[in-house]
């Protein structure tokens, strides 16, 4: 099945259906710059509409109690296994990841729908005895309400599902926007979830512009609680607009990862694990490492390591199963990365690898593996989240000088640190600013796992026993017999 017939197919889900919408965009391959297919894409009236049918599937969906939210979730999760191929073929033409990426993605969101079956068994209250004479409280956990998701590109199945689970396992119907640029994905996704016999109206899945799909989302009462992944100054907007019907509010936002290779650090260990975890994806990818700190000892032999590994990095399109990394996703990053490399050069940054389009290709948005090293604190692709595959290097000398320097800044999302000492490991992870920090490994994005920041990265958790935390309120009753 070609994917214009797979976009053909599906479109607008509301109300347990799927629709063509109002109007149609197209979806562009990062790849080719060509058209994947057309879309349909929702009017303000489409996602009014999805906005009815989630508040009428709300009584049907909490009446399903715990368990019968389970069993859905489970069969989802079951579907989702048997189209994986599907999935990853969809993911790796929309975003131009490597195929082998894009079913770690798939697999990594159906064990979201996994461990969310389980937590939907164990929403627990409590009772606390009443100084009130004969009297006790009861406490309960309830679902929020409807929750507007809205999620980004760079994972386009990862992201809709840790949403999508904790909220349907909380018993929360869902309005999902996608990103238009990998709409199609999430078409899969949720038509995985339409098999798995929950209400009509418990999920729906609208595209289209900022003022058609958001807007209305925002707007109206009955939506409780928004979840979003993207931008920090979209999330500052999102507060203030939340701020007007006082929705609950989560998000995952940028990220400017500090990297530290201390001098014990096992250095091709540690090679072997952050050469991928940089390219992943282009780069593209809030958590990846952005601002490498190397003791000044083992800094000549770290940036030698890196560039024979960053070297044999094969670039192409990511249906292509030898290929290790695919394109930026839009003309508009591969502009702003080359800018951002360039200005670092101009600064006084050594470029040690690529720092240009890629020559290999008449088309496409095919940025070379980058390394630049003697960057400063100052550069703008040190200070700044750069979302691209450059690999930006500086030394230090002490434990207490690259602490500090990690720590300046306005973001909070991972750090990471490699080390043969326990005892600096443990400091590290105290002192580093950051929702997240992995020592001596990048793995920290499980269904079982919380996930998100501090600062201007974001608010709430994504995964583990927290992350069904935002889609749940807590009632409260005194009891006197």
């Amino acid at each position: 099945m070609s994917l214009p017939d797979m976009y053909g197919n599906f479109g607008l889900f509301i109300d347990g259906a799927w629709s063509q919408g109002s109007g149609t965009a197209q979806v562009m391959s990062p790849v080719t710059e060509k058209p994947l297919g057309d879309v349909a894409t929702a009017s303000v009236a489409d996602t009014q509409r999805a906005i009815d049918a989630a508040s009428k599937a709300l009584p049907a969906l909490v009446a399903m109690g715990g368990f019968g939210r389970a069993d859905a979730l489970h069969k989802a999760a079951d579907e989702m296994f048997a189209r994986a191929d599907e999935a990853a073929t969809m993911i790796a033409s929309e975003t131009g990841k490597p195929i082998a990426q894009a079913g770690r993605e798939w697999v990594l969101a159906s064990e979201q729908f996994r461990w969310y079956a389980e937590e939907a068994r164990r929403i627990y209250g409590r009772t606390v005895e009443s100084r009130v004479p004969g009297g006790r409280f009861e406490i309960s956990r309830g679902p929020v309400g409807i929750v507007g998701a809205f999620t980004a590109w760079n994972f386009p199945a990862a992201l809709p599902a840790r949403k999508l689970a904790p909220a349907l396992a909380a018993g929360c119907p869902v309005v999902l926007r996608p990103s238009s640029q990998t709409p199609g994905v999430a078409m899969v996704l949720v038509d995985c979830l339409r098999a798995a016999g929950l209400p009509e109206g418990a999920v729906n899945l609208v595209v289209g512009s900022t003022g058609d799909t958001y807007a209305p989302v925002m707007a109206d009462p009955r939506v409780r609680k928004v979840s979003l992944t993207g931008s920090t100054r979209v999330g500052q907007q999102m507060i203030r607009d939340a701020a007007e019907t006082v929705k609950k509010v989560s998000m995952e936002l940028g990220g400017n990862a500090p990297l530290i290779v201390y001098d014990d650090a096992d250095l091709d260990a540690a090679l072997d694990a952050i050469v991928p975890t940089k390219y992943a994806n282009c780069g593209q990818v809030c958590v990846t490492p952005d601002r490498m700190f190397v003791h000044q000892s083992l800094h000549d032999r770290f940036v030698e390591g890196f560039v024979t590994r960053a070297s044999q990095i094969k670039l192409g399109d990511g249906l292509d199963p030898s290929v290790g990394m695919g394109p930026l996703i839009n003309s508009r990053s591969l502009e702003t990365i080359d800018r951002i490399v360039q200005a670092a050069v101009a600064g006084g940054a050594t470029l040690a690898l690529g720092g240009k389009r890629s020559s290999a290709f008449n088309e496409g948005h095919f940025y070379e593996p980058t390394i630049l090293t003697n960057v400063t604190d100052e550069h703008e692709v040190f200070a700044e989240e750069n979302f691209g595959p450059v690999a930006a290097i500086t030394t230090f000398e002490s434990d207490d000088e690259v602490l500090a320097r990690a720590n300046n800044s306005t973001m909070g999302l991972a750090a990471y640190a490699f080390t043969s000492s326990a005892d600096r490991a443990r400091r590290t992870v105290a002192t580093l600013k950051a929702g997240m920090v992995g020592i001596n490994s990048f793995a920290l994005a499980a269904a079982e796992a919380p996930f998100g920041g501090t600062n201007f990265s974001g608010l709430g958790r994504e995964g583990g026993s927290e992350g069904i935390e935002d889609y749940l309120d807590t009632k409260l009753a005194q009891i006197v017999f």
